[in-house]
């Protein structure tokens, strides 16, 4: 099992001119490789007797450009440029290689036929980090001992550890990473004990979840947690700064300042919603054995006039974090379709027409609850058939059909590293 640690460098000035150098002379080699790829494309679009109905440039056809190619020409590359012989190579090379998988991934759909987008030209300040693959071992350029990070060609820095590296993990890569508030660290550690899923025939309590905009989400016990509302609740902040950055002329340090300030705040945003999410995900994995949540099409909901609201709750990456909190505990978690979740009575099955803005599902067999709660039932229902757990098959007729939904809150001040 591969995890990822991030602690934050307080390198010195010297070393900080360094890592923006790296960063810039990086951007610079990914440009151009990116532009030798998209060349050769180009070249070779049509077949050799054939003409293109789109003009293409004449000339010799170079020879195709690969990570391979590109790699071995690192070293006509150092001494063209004398620069990139401060660089450590692997870094270039893992560049690269960052460039070669966004390439495939763009050229070669997956098992589900999609692909991903072109790869992009970057600006100044678009590549924000670069990786050390060896970490610790005899060849490698970066070896943390203590609290002192030892990077080739770079110097000493030091970690500030937060929290310590568990015993038994070994360090296999360290990226370095710029943000707003300075220079971070993220080591990749791998645990080779990994622990076995729980049995299924073992599982004791189990849960549904309905994510939504009006409750973050809503549990089959009946329970919800209210929407934080990170962003919205600093939006008139943010607006602000953005007013005093579109005053600052482009280019001068004032406007440099200021778009600092900008990002210190999305930072802060992403960071508050971070670790409202491992709260959740840790609340749900002490708490059930089994978590059944939905299926949805995220990047869909996304593109309607909900998307601020969609994008701000960040349902995709709570499931994420979720799922891999349950992985390193040894519980199980389960994506089901939710169509019809919410239209199906959890209790008796019949189909109860409503549009979004009926938020309590009534119906004829005498089940009142809230619209949340009953889709939660219903994706608990299932997503857990076969287990002997009471309570899957929706609400019976002994229980109230008028029931109050209670809110779980966790709210959190600031930002830690939850694991």
């Amino acid at each position: 099992m591969l995890l990822t640690y991030q602690f934050k460098l307080n390198p010195n000035p010297e070393q900080v001119v360094i890592l923006e150098t790296w960063r810039e002379l990086l951007r610079r080699h990914w440009n151009y490789a990116l532009g030798e790829r998209l060349d050769w494309l180009r070249r070779t679009r049509s077949q050799i007797d054939r003409c293109s109905l789109v003009s293409e440039p004449i000339g010799e056809i170079p020879e195709k450009a690969d990570y391979y190619t590109q790699a071995s020409d690192l070293k006509r590359t150092k001494e063209l440029f004398p620069d990139y012989k401060s660089i450590y190579a692997d870094c270039q090379q893992q560049n690269l290689l960052r460039l070669d998988k966004a390439w495939k991934r763009w050229l070669t759909p997956d098992k589900k036929g999609k692909r991903g987008g072109r790869p992009r030209f970057k600006k100044r300040g678009d590549i924000s980090s670069f990786t050390f693959p060896r970490v610790n071992s005899p060849k490698a350029g970066a070896h943390l001992i203590g609290n002192i990070f030892e990077l080739s060609k770079i110097g000493e820095i030091e970690v500030i550890l937060h929290r310590p590296i568990p015993d038994g993990f070994e360090i296999k890569q360290a990226t370095i990473l710029s943000k707003a508030d300075g220079w971070y660290c993220s080591f990749s550690l791998e645990d080779k004990t990994v622990p076995d899923a729980m049995p299924w025939d073992e599982i004791t309590t189990a849960t549904g979840i309905d994510v939504g905009l009006e409750k973050f989400l809503t549990t089959a016990d009946g329970q919800s947690i209210e929407v934080p509302q990170y962003y919205r609740k600093a939006q008139s902040v943010l607006a602000r700064q953005q007013r005093q950055l579109a005053r600052k002329p482009k280019g001068s340090k004032n406007h440099s300042k200021q778009s600092n300030k900008v990002a210190k705040i999305h930072l802060h945003v992403a960071r508050q919603r971070k670790e409202f999410h491992y709260h959740v995900s840790h609340w749900f994995v002490n708490s059930y054995d089994l978590i059944v949540f939905e299926n949805l099409n995220i990047k869909g909901l996304a593109r309607t006039r909900l998307a601020k609201s969609i994008l701000d709750v960040a349902w995709g990456a709570f499931l994420q974090i979720m799922q891999a909190v349950a992985v390193k505990r040894g519980k199980l978690t389960l994506g089901v379709d939710a169509r019809n979740t919410s239209i199906n009575c959890s209790s008796c099955g019949k189909r109860v027409e409503k549009t979004l803005s009926i938020r309590i599902h009534s119906c004829s067999c005498g089940l009142v609850i809230d619209r949340d709660w009953n889709s939660a039932l219903n994706l608990l229902k299932r997503g857990s058939v076969g287990l002997p757990i009471p309570g899957c098959g929706g609400l019976d007729s002994s229980q109230p059909v008028k029931q109050q939904v209670s809110f779980v809150n966790l709210r959190c001040s600031r930002y830690t590293a939850c694991g």
